[in-house]
Parts: structure tokens; sequence; C-alpha cells
């Protein structure tokens, strides 16, 4: 089975090689075998420099730091709230991605175009602005995925993506950000954003 600090590890240096973020542009999680602990990137960390030891060991019941592990991200309650929401995930991906962001501040909604969009995304949820770190940001996320949506945009701030898997996460906000960049492309075009058939919408298979 694969080490999901090891996962994340490498899903912060493919995030940032791929300019989907900045450096230091989001916080990553996975849940430990045990249920209630999970990993978090620790505070001040940068995705493409991460190591075994950036990662903190939260007990997610509780928010408690499990002796000699480093403080975790500010954005931790994020995490901890989403996974007591959905017991269904294992994996979080806190980002910054520049296209998806700006969209959702101009009021364009994101469409998902093509088939991969369509499996990976299924449906784009937001939060309005809340400032960043905040209980307040972190329960409107939680709610937001409650429902089982998976791509939630957090307004002028970023995205949150959830998954059964590190690897399945990684592959969501992927396409999240290229179906917003499919969206602006469209939008340059003149419009209007095509979106991906119903049929498929309504039973999606793998791409």
């Amino acid at each position: 089975m694969p080490d999901p600090v090891e996962q994340l590890i490498e899903v912060g240096r493919k995030v940032v090689a791929t300019r989907l973020v900045v450096g230091s542009g989001g916080n990553l999680s996975a849940r430990a075998p045990d249920g209630d602990t999970c990993w978090v990137t620790g505070a001040g960390t940068w995705l493409d420099e991460l190591s075994t030891s950036s990662f903190s060991l939260v007990r997610i019941s509780d928010g408690a730091v499990l002796s000699g592990h480093p403080e975790p991200s500010t954005e931790v309650l994020l995490h901890l709230l989403s996974y007591q929401a959905r017991l269904d995930a294992n994996a979080l991906i806190h980002l910054h991605p520049q296209l998806s962001v700006l969209l959702d501040a101009m009021g364009h909604q994101i469409r998902l175009v093509t088939t991969d969009h369509a499996f990976y995304v299924r449906e784009v949820g937001r939060v309005p602005w809340y400032r960043p770190g905040t209980e307040e940001l972190a329960r409107a996320a939680a709610a937001a995925v409650t429902g089982g949506c998976n791509c939630v945009i957090l307004a002028q701030h970023g995205c949150s993506v959830l998954a059964d898997t590190v690897e399945l996460a990684h592959k969501r906000v992927l396409n999240l950000e290229e179906a917003a960049r499919a969206t602006y492309s469209a939008l340059l075009l003149g419009g209007p954003v095509p979106e991906c058939p119903a049929e498929f919408m309504h039973d999606p298979t793998p791409a």
C-alpha cells in the first residue's frame, strides 16, 4: 500500500513544477490508517520542498497535535472539519490555483467541458470569502462537501479538493484547474462555454 506521506511529498513537487501554484500556496493532508489522525503539512512549509519531517500528525476529533510533531498549517481546521464531515475522504488538497480563483471572483462558473473534467470533478462547489485560517472558513468548506461535492472554490483564496486516495485528489485538482483554463479560453473566444454532454454527466465512465 502506498505511503500517503510520500505521495503527498510527490504531489507537492508536481503541483509547483507544473505551475499550478507558487511554492507555499496551499497545504496537503492524508488520513492515517487509524482513521482518527491525519498527516498535515506543517506551518510555513513550501510544497516543493517537503520531506517526512515537514508533516504534523493531528488528531481529527479534537485537533490535538501528537507529541514530537511540528505545528500544522494555519489551515489545519479546514482539513479536520472536512474529514469529520466526509468519513469516506482520505486525502485533502488545498491549493491556491490562480485561474480557478480568478474566474470565480469575476462571477464566471467553471464549466466541465471535457469527459475528463466531468469524470474527475463532477461538480464545482463554492463558499463565499472568509478570512483564511479561520473557523468560519473551515466550517463553510466542510458544509460544502457534506452532500458529496469533492471540489470547492474558496472565494478569492483557493480550492479544497477531497478524495479517497491522494492520487485521486491530485487528479481532481488538476482537472479542476484545467476546466478553469478551458472555461477561460472559451470566454476569450466569445463563448458560450460548452459543457460535457448531459448523458455522460449522468453516467460517467472512467477516462
